[in-house]
């Protein structure tokens, strides 16, 4: 998922400014995981954090060091705002400069971009081996966007778990709940589809033309890819990806997906009531909740499978981030920070949960009475703990350092099919394009 679209998603329920801010380094000498152990007692010193969105990313990282000072008041976090494709070029720059004292401790990086960086960069990045993280605390999907060769780079962050979102209204108009859209495949989506539009007029779902968001969704959640585990491109031969557009052009042939030109229609398309809802990250959540006047005419359920493919489920997601530690880092000090906040805080997700939207990654919150509790706008469901447990059922991704490369030549190859190339012949244009640019 392009970050932008998450912070227009986010902007629609709060204030959201963003601005470029100078880069520091770490305050501490850096250490690396391989010759340093944590040292019992308070810490002191300085983590300097590079990271993006002031009501999101920003917001959570400053109440986590609230927190972390309780027991380490001498611990200073010091935030540096730093939109995503500023700190990407700050990145490629240090990288290919191998200015790496210029690096931060601690820095955000969307979970689609995660390998890229380390497989160009990996001077940029400290693993976590020895930082006391639990990574089997974290959906092994997730956990699987920053690991290289059995190596963990990252911690994951915000959640960015697929969910279909529907009208209860608009379903009961139709003669339907949305029992009826959980654990099914797309065959009986698209046959629940067609009875929805033709009692109630209304498309379920809208997205943008030219889009691969919707595709690489149903991809991923039959555990497939656009690429295999060694980075090649497998945008050819496909069998998953050619079952996932031919969904997508059923849905729009059918009428039961409605093709709109931007990121503001698509979400106007549901909150103006013009469909019945929408399947996105968990994120999209912030705009749906923007239609007050549908308050309790919401309800989520899990995405549809692809019929015919094994090990197709009915779990995916799109976008989310990790934090990463940097070569430059206090090592000790910043591991320590993430693994008991991040990592083993449940009054840290409790705390920016209702503020910021952002649900953790972290599977003990499905415990939490607050994620537990009924959220009205969605017919009481208990959304938050509900989210995590479809988090935990995501399949692996490889995404390796060309993913955005793959995922735009596959948008483009959607544009010439639903203009009547055959898929194939479309398919192997992206397969090319990206082998290309790979050289």
């Amino acid at each position: 998922m392009n970050i932008f679209k998450k912070v227009a998603a986010l902007a629609l329920v709060v204030p959201l400014s963003v601005a470029l801010a100078a880069c520091s380094g770490g305050s501490a000498a850096p250490a690396t995981s391989a010759d340093t152990t944590a040292a019992a007692g308070p810490k002191s010193g300085t983590l300097t954090v590079w990271c993006w969105d002031p009501t999101f990313n920003i917001y959570a990282m400053n109440e986590a060091a609230k927190i972390y000072a309780k027991e380490n008041p001498d611990v200073k976090v010091n935030v540096v705002e730093t939109p995503w494709d500023d700190l990407q070029t700050k990145l490629t720059t240090l990288g290919q400069s191998n200015e790496t004292k210029e690096l931060p401790d601690i820095f955000l990086v969307q979970n689609n971009a995660f390998q890229k960086n380390v497989i160009n960069y990996p001077d940029l990045f400290a693993d976590f081996s020895k930082s006391g993280v639990d990574f089997s605390q974290f959906p092994e999907g997730v956990v699987a966007y920053s690991t290289i060769d059995n190596v963990n780079y990252g911690l994951p962050f915000d959640n960015g778990t697929a969910i279909t979102a529907l009208r209860t209204d608009v379903l009961k108009e139709a003669g339907l709940t949305v029992d009826d859209f959980t654990d099914i495949t797309w065959d009986t989506f698209i046959t629940l589809g067609k009875q929805v539009k033709e009692k109630t007029g209304k498309p379920l779902l809208s997205g943008q033309a030219g889009s691969s968001d919707l595709i690489t969704m149903i991809l991923q959640s039959a555990g497939a890819s656009l690429f295999d585990d060694k980075g090649n491109p497998t945008i050819t031969n496909n069998d998953a990806l050619l079952k996932a557009i031919d969904v997508y052009q059923t849905l729009v042939k059918d009428g039961i997906l409605v093709e709109v030109n931007s990121w503001d229609e698509y979400v106007g398309s549901f909150v103006n009531s013009n469909v019945a809802g929408t399947i996105n990250g968990v994120w999209i959540l912030g705009s749906i909740q923007s239609a007050k006047d549908q308050s309790g005419k919401w309800a989520i359920t899990n995405l549809p499978k692809l019929d015919g493919v094994a090990g197709a489920t009915n779990y995916s997601a799109n976008g989310g981030s990790s934090w990463a530690i940097s070569s430059n880092a206090n090592y000790e000090l910043a591991s320590d920070f993430l693994t008991k906040t991040f990592a083993g805080s449940k009054e840290l997700f409790e705390t920016i949960l209702p503020s910021s939207g952002a649900l953790a990654n972290w599977l003990p919150m499905a415990d939490s009475t607050v994620y537990a509790e009924p959220q009205k706008f969605f017919s009481d469901q208990p959304v938050f703990s509900k989210v995590v447990e479809f988090s935990k059922q995501v399949p692996k991704n490889n995404t390796g350092a060309y993913y955005y490369e793959g995922r735009d030549a596959v948008s483009a190859a959607i544009t010439k099919i639903m203009n009547g190339t055959d898929p194939a012949t479309a398919l192997e244009e992206a397969q090319k394009t990206v082998e290309f640019a790979m050289k």
